[in-house]
Order: structure tokens, then C-alpha cells, then sequence
């Protein structure tokens, strides 16, 4: 699968004080999340005060790219915040200014992230890579990828180990997954793949994702 092939994928320093934004003025960088998990992280949020939910989002400030038209492209958090969507879709979240784009152009602003490798242009059915300017513009309108989820849910079996350092690592193992023969499941039943995946993720093959 081609990656993005962006020259850098670390994100600088936060620019500045956290601020507040509205989540829906926030817009995506990725066209697709796994369901299985913004569902899992959406039940965490119910169970929690609105004081402790305002705790933790300040403890985790979203990295975000402005440009001088004001849009602001979140870089990571998209399963935590589309979540937290479907909980309060009135909610606000805590940012962290990263990289403050010159120019007002959506089009010259999303040249720029693809430049520094901070966009996923692949879909959910792993078609692509499409043009930055066909990313979807809000947290709602991104699409489900089931391999997500199934990575998701193994990465919770302890199978798949994090690896921050390793960019778009979740998305490296999804794309490998959907070139085995697994059998037919969906976001909202990962249990018909679950066994054969578990034996693949062990396997000699698997070893070799980043």
C-alpha cells in the first residue's frame, strides 16, 4: 500500500496557549476511522462527569493546523473526537496550535500537510491514495474502515503493540490485514475474523510491519 510519502511526519512544538473550539469546526485529516472503536471510546465518555470528560480532553489538547482563513485540520484524535460527537455534538475540545498555514486556499493548506506527510488519503475500502481536497471536511463524514476496527480490537488484546514513533502505524497493519484471506465481518462484528486474525498478527508474515 503507498503511504503518504510526506518528507516528515513529526509534529513540531504547540504554538502559543490552549484554546477552545467548537468540535464540528474541526476537520479531518484522514478519510476513514474503525467504528468499533469511536463506538468503545463513546461508551467511556458517557460514563464519565462532564467535569472529568473536560479534565481529560484539556490533558490531551488536539494538535491542529490553522490556516489564515481560520480552518483549522485536526492532525491526530479523530477516534476520540468523533466519539465525543456522538456523545455532545455541541462540545467543545482543547487545541494546540502546531503549524500556522500561510495563505487562506484549502487547497494550498492541504498541499502543505500532504507535504509534511500528516494526511491519510487512503478510503475505507483502502482506495487511493485520492487528492487532499476530496478529504472530507467534518468528523461526521468520514468513512468506516473495518480493518481499523479489527486492528483496533487486537491492539486492546495486546497483539498489536502501540508504536507512536512509527506514523500511521495502525493504518500499516490494517492495510495488511485486508490483503489476507480473512472471513467476511464489519465494524459492528469483528468476531467472525477475530481467530484467524489473532493467528496471523503472531505469525512469521506479520513480522514485518513497522
Amino acid at each position: 500500500m503507498a503511504l503518504n510519502s510526506g518528507s516528515s511526519h513529526l509534529l513540531p512544538a504547540p504554538q502559543g496557549e490552549l484554546f477552545e473550539l467548537p468540535l464540528r469546526r474541526l476537520q479531518p485529516t484522514q478519510f476513514c476511522l474503525g467504528l468499533a472503536e469511536v463506538r468503545a471510546r463513546a461508551n467511556d465518555f458517557r460514563l464519565e462527569s462532564i467535569e472529568s470528560r473536560r479534565r481529560y480532553l484539556k490533558s490531551r489538547p488536539v494538535p491542529v493546523a490553522v490556516s489564515s482563513a481560520g480552518e483549522h485540520w485536526m492532525i491526530d484524535r479523530h477516534h476520540r473526537l468523533r466519539a465525543l460527537l456522538d456523545v455532545d455534538p455541541a462540545g467543545t475540545v482543547f487545541c494546540a496550535v502546531v503549524l500556522e498555514l500561510k495563505g487562506a486556499s484549502r487547497l494550498h493548506c492541504l498541499e502543505e500537510l500532504n507535504r509534511r506527510g500528516w494526511l491519510y488519503l487512503q478510503d475505507g475500502q483502502g482506495n487511493g491514495p485520492y487528492a487532499p481536497e476530496q478529504l472530507p471536511r467534518s468528523l461526521e463524514a468520514m468513512q468506516d474502515d473495518p480493518y481499523r476496527s479489527l486492528v483496533w480490537k487486537l491492539k486492546q488484546e495486546g497483539l498489536i503493540r502501540a508504536q507512536p514513533a512509527v506514523p500511521f502505524h495502525e493504518f500499516h497493519w490494517g492495510a495488511w490485514l485486508r490483503q489476507q484471506a480473512l472471513p467476511s465481518f464489519s465494524s459492528s462484528e469483528l468476531d467472525p475474523a477475530l481467530a484467524q486474525a489473532r493467528l496471523m498478527v503472531r505469525s512469521r508474515a506479520g513480522s514485518g510491519i513497522p
